[in-house]
């Protein structure tokens, strides 16, 4: 990587001499927020489609139903968990890999749901205000039950079964 972090910018933070613990250290929170903003986002424009909505099919409906008991009460837990984010955040579901179980957790801000809790991200609801306070003001309920009419389970499901 030579003298500095790969694509070096002209901020003095970006420049990390190898062996500077200190200066990767001080990198890491614009990492994390920069670097999840963008995966986060990456996978919530493909969650969504205007063809979208419904519910799943196959393994991912199965795995579902095992989890939650139905996808109505999948939809119940998740719109709640998600409304009740403090500030800014997402509402994640993920896949336990080593459980082998659906599981619905938050992440604060633009924290990376695999890379901070080790789940992979199937399906992300951004809770932001930029997110939806054109349309519904600061209602967040009312967008996350919008949000439902345009996931592309077809998506999701490619997720589920990578």
């Amino acid at each position: 990587m030579g003298r500095h972090l790969a694509h070096p910018a002209p901020h003095s933070w970006t420049r990390c001499p190898e062996g500077n613990v200190s200066g990767i250290i001080a990198a890491q929170s614009a990492l994390k927020f920069n670097g999840g903003g963008h995966i986060n986002h990456s996978i919530f424009w493909t969650n969504l489609s205007p063809n979208g909505g419904g519910q799943p099919q196959g393994d991912l409906l199965a795995a579902i139903e095992r989890d939650f008991g139905s996808f109505d009460n999948f939809k119940t837990q998740m719109t709640a968990q998600t409304v009740a984010i403090q500030g800014s955040g997402w509402g994640w579901l993920g896949y336990a890999k080593e459980k082998g179980r659906l599981v619905i957790t938050t992440c604060a801000n633009q924290d990376p749901l695999q890379a901070t809790t080790g789940l992979v991200p199937l399906l992300g609801i951004d809770v932001w205000e930029h997110a939806y306070y054109l349309q519904y003001k600061n209602v967040r309920a009312n967008y996350v039950n919008a949000i439902w009419d345009i996931v592309d389970w077809k998506n999701v499901a490619e997720r589920f079964a990578e």
